[in-house]
């Protein structure tokens, strides 16, 4: 785990995992969601790299606002040395990743979104009256509410570790974070489309219960028309820990188009045709089942 202060104030260190060929200049970047900490993509970071992906996975300081978030993300990318970047954003991570694609518009930074249960308006949680006073309350108070959007009653095994995994990373955070990333969750904000349209995005969500509203899924589909679908039968608000086979093969359905150009995530060594052929060919079958 590095640890990176890029802003004047020292407090404001980012954690993150990099891992996988460095020689990789456009990786995919993993935002983590309110309850979130870098690690909780480690399937994703073994499998991906495995597979020859340069993987980095965040943990985000401190801020109390988008734009400061947005600018600080921009300096840790100029310090890692980055100029384009693919990001998978889970919740929150999703909205900040969108927010990033718009605040660098003009020069652009994101080559492409997977963006993970994720929504384009802060207004859909209807809390945005609250947001001013989160970083008011103790600790368990914000647990509380947090907690209050994770899956209850009967859950299968992954699913239920899952959930103790994330409970743990959520009891490893202070007040200070967790209030600041609720406020950002909640504070009144929405996604400007027209900025990021031409982007290459994935959706990827879950059919059984999750935090998100299906309101807030159609407004995501009717803000990205021509995004590609990754739709997943089960795996509630953490699929990336307890569905992650699924997850990592969608994630790679989405960086294969990028194969072959200056913009791939993977390692060209690790590109054999045969299993370009292969993913061709499942991508064309779920293309097609989908248009049936």
């Amino acid at each position: 785990l590095f640890q990176i202060i890029v802003d004047d104030d020292d407090s404001k260190v980012w954690s993150l995992y990099d891992a996988g060929p460095r020689s990789i200049r456009c990786p995919l970047i993993f935002l983590p969601p309110v309850s979130g900490t870098a690690d909780v993509f480690f399937q994703q970071i073994l499998a991906l790299t495995g597979w020859g992906y340069r993987v980095i996975a965040l943990q985000y300081p401190v801020y109390w606002d988008h734009l400061e978030f947005c600018d600080g993300f921009r300096k840790l990318l100029d310090h890692l040395q980055l100029d384009k970047v693919h990001l998978f954003g889970a919740s929150l991570g999703g909205f900040l990743a969108q927010k990033f694609a718009e605040y660098t518009h003009k020069s652009p930074r994101v080559q492409s979104l997977i963006l993970c249960n994720s929504f384009s308006d802060t207004s859909i949680f209807n809390q945005t009256w609250t947001a001013n006073s989160f970083w008011l309350m103790p600790a368990f108070m914000l647990k509380k509410i947090v907690l209050g959007n994770f899956a209850s009653g009967p859950l299968d095994p992954e699913m239920a570790d899952g959930i103790d995994f994330m409970v743990d990373r959520l009891e490893s955070l202070g007040q200070s974070e967790l209030a600041s990333r609720l406020t950002l969750n909640c504070q009144n904000s929405y996604v400007e489309p027209h900025k990021i349209r031409d982007i290459p995005v994935t959706i990827m969500d879950v059919f059984d219960q999750s935090a998100l509203s299906t309101e807030a899924k159609e407004e995501m589909y009717k803000l990205y028309p021509n995004a590609r679908r990754a739709h997943l039968k089960t795996g509630g608000n953490f699929p990336y820990l307890c569905r992650s086979a699924e997850v990592n093969l969608y994630i790679q359905i989405h960086l294969l188009q990028f194969h072959g150009t200056r913009y791939a995530a993977i390692d060209p060594s690790m590109v054999s045709a045969e299993e370009l052929e292969v993913q061709k060919i499942s991508l064309h079958t779920s293309n097609e089942q989908e248009e049936q």
